[in-house]
């Protein structure tokens, strides 16, 4: 094996696939040592196997051995923390509330693509239909009033699309990120305060009653009033995000591979299409979060010490053609175990809903707009690579 060092980023010529090094390193060397961009040392894992273990071996976590951070009320935690936090968040976030949510988020596609439609092209698809779509489904499940999503946007934007390059080049608005930052906060915990004074149905009064119910005699577990609002907090932002850049750049597959026509015949196509888009898209949009070793471990014939980052990489692991036949073809109707949405104990909690979101939105575009192109090449698209996540600054489109 050799003993090369490879530096991160690993070149990417083209922004829709996978760095072309990928490939090569899975054949060859599927765990691989390399540096981050600020200089740490990583194993980077390439094959599907590999990193499917190191997702879901509880011998891995998402922090340090011993490196957990003090207050840290969110769901980035390992064992039984986090075990405990999910299990309560989960009692609120259930699949039978995302899919009640599925007919109102169809209808806002609906209204936000012939919106985009009746105005006539070129537009925008991130700002006339992916953004108002994701923060419209994150207002409606959490229960924030329509008045209040513009400003709430803007927090969100502020705080998340970070550009990573910009970072680097010390260009960062410091002082506004944690102004957002701390207005999004706010604004969490002040959403938790009325749910708690007058509860809904929505999702903050689920998990408030998760909070409050834990108090009441035969229930020893609570939600913290810290963890309810750094629960919310994250819903709201990444949940928005995330959603947005799905959307969007499953867009930008399916009409740069000619697949929106072909949708628009097919409808009945439409939950294989998602998939496939969701495997190819793995990565574009994010990776998963960095692991570290919390013993040695043997992974995939390298020994990984306690310690040390592990960077699985789900564009690579999605694109292996042990698992996945001729793995850049876009086939819908092939088995596909993809793990876009991670896996494990860290598999992300709005997978589920994500899914709706984004097939309510290729639903429309192909029956409405099935002639939707690119406004100019792809490699003009703005972009932003975020710590997060990473999309589209903006999506020019015709038709």
């Amino acid at each position: 094996m050799t003993t090369t060092i490879r530096h991160l980023p690993l070149d990417r010529p083209d922004l829709l696939r996978p760095p072309p090094a990928y490939a090569v390193l899975r054949e060859s060397e599927p765990v691989t040592r390399v540096t981050t961009p600020d200089g740490t040392p990583a194993w980077l894992v390439t094959s599907y196997d590999a990193a499917v273990t190191v997702l879901s071996d509880p011998r891995f976590g998402v922090a340090p051995p011993g490196g957990g951070h003090p207050g840290n009320h969110t769901l980035f935690q390992d064992g039984a923390p986090h075990t405990r936090l999910r299990r309560l968040v989960s009692a609120a976030f259930t699949p039978r509330r995302v899919e009640a949510m599925r007919p109102r988020i169809e209808a806002l596609a609906d209204r936000y693509v012939g919106a985009m439609a009746a105005a006539g092209p070129p537009a925008d698809l991130v700002d006339a239909v992916a953004a108002p779509l994701s923060i419209s489904t994150i207002g409606e499940l959490v229960g924030i009033p329509v008045s209040e999503r513009a400003q709430l946007r803007q927090w969100a934007d502020a705080v998340l699309t970070v550009d990573v390059a910009a970072a680097s080049a010390g260009e960062l608005d410091a002082a506004g990120i944690e102004q957002a930052w701390t207005a999004l906060t706010d604004y969490a915990a002040a959403l938790v305060a009325a749910r708690r004074a007058d509860r809904g149905d929505d999702l903050i009064s689920a998990l408030v009653g998760v909070h409050e119910d834990g108090a009441r005699p035969g229930h020893d577990e609570l939600l913290s009033e810290d963890e309810l609002v750094a629960m919310v907090t994250t819903l709201v932002s990444a949940g928005y995000l995330s959603a947005c850049n799905g959307m969007s750049v499953a867009t930008i597959h399916l009409v740069t591979g000619g697949q929106l026509p072909v949708l628009a015949a097919h409808p009945d196509r439409l939950d294989a299409v998602v998939e496939e888009v969701l495997r190819q898209q793995s990565g574009v949009t994010g990776e998963a979060l960095p692991r570290w070793a919390h013993q040695d471990v043997e992974l995939a014939g390298v020994s990984v010490a306690a310690g040390d980052m592990v960077l699985a990489r789900l564009e690579a692991a999605n694109r292996d053609p042990a698992r996945f036949p001729d793995p850049d073809r876009f086939v819908p109707d092939r088995p596909n175990p993809h793990i876009a949405f991670g896996r494990g104990p860290h598999h992300c909690l709005g997978a589920a809903l994500a899914r709706v979101e984004i097939r309510a939105a290729l639903r429309v575009l192909a029956a409405q707009l099935p002639g939707l192109r690119l406004h100019g090449p792809v490699e003009e698209i703005p972009w932003i690579h975020g710590f997060v996540d990473s999309g589209p600054a903006a999506l020019p489109v015709t038709w």
